[in-house]
């Protein structure tokens, strides 16, 4: 049977390293599985985790982990928000998403997200502070909609999402906008023609559409991490996480992330 990774947590039970002892907590791409076995090595992506902190353990995958890493970087790195700046979130309840909105708003921000139910929407709003936020699938025509909620234009649009989103927040970007493309989840099956947004709204108004991966600022996760985990210290990040129980509920937890079914970071507790 082939391992299948993932990034999680979990406490060592047993060593003969001398870089862990039994009883550490550790996070890394361990496995969807009870137990994993590991040999330290600088291609394992494995570190400790400070237990003195305070935090719950799901918080070291979720926004101490790569959802927080992820949307950190994206808004602070690629985005570089100014205070007073518009800025719009797909898939906005979502582990990254939910994230970004309130990174942005302490950034001093104008934020509104996009969800897929009243539900979502009304979290977005109520519990994580965004400005305001809609239902996309109640929305015939996305690029009016953000019209409506931006009418003075957006100067940062998180992307996750693709296709007709993409296009529709290109369409409403001011000049020199820039774009973190973070996902594109109407991609991942490969179902249908891919859509390539309009580039004509990139060049002319000179827009800055940039990829990336958490990982390529993984030099600084740590400073990252003392910002994030003050910010949630003092209760400014409300931590929003979906957890299913044993290792048997993995499957439907996985496909429940491609069905929006989850608000904030989808979690599996094995123990």
């Amino acid at each position: 049977m082939k391992r299948i990774p993932s990034y999680a947590a979990g406490e060592v039970v047993a060593s003969a390293s001398p870089e862990y002892a039994a009883g550490d907590v550790v996070v890394g791409v361990l496995g969807w599985e009870d137990y994993t076995l590991f040999k330290p090595s600088p291609a394992v992506l494995m570190s400790k985790v400070d237990a003195s902190a305070g935090f719950p353990l799901s918080h070291h995958i979720s926004v101490l982990g790569t959802s927080g890493m992820t949307a950190y970087s994206g808004l602070f790195e690629v985005c570089k928000p100014a205070k007073g700046e518009k800025v719009f979130v797909s898939a906005a309840s979502g582990s990254v998403g939910s994230l970004v909105g309130q990174f942005a708003k302490l950034a001093g921000c104008y934020v509104v997200g996009c969800a897929g139910t009243k539900a979502k929407v009304d979290l977005l709003k109520d519990k994580l502070g965004f400005d305001d936020a809609f239902n996309y699938k109640e929305e015939p025509d996305l690029k009016s909609a953000l019209k409506r909620y931006f009418p003075d234009g957006i100067d940062i649009y998180f992307e996750n999402v693709g296709g007709e989103m993409l296009e529709a927040a290109l369409a409403n970007m001011n000049t020199y906008g820039r774009v973190a493309v973070c996902g594109s989840i109407s991609e991942y099956t490969g179902a249908g023609r891919r859509a390539v947004p309009d580039l004509l709204e990139v060049i002319y108004k000179r827009i800055t559409l940039r990829g990336f991966l958490s990982w390529d600022f993984l030099p600084r996760f740590a400073e990252f991490n003392a910002v994030i985990g003050d910010w949630v210290r003092q209760g400014k990040v409300q931590v929003m996480e979906d957890v299913s129980d044993g290792l048997e509920s993995v499957p439907s937890a996985f496909a429940e992330l491609f069905r929006g079914h989850n608000v904030g970071k989808k979690l599996v507790k094995l123990a």
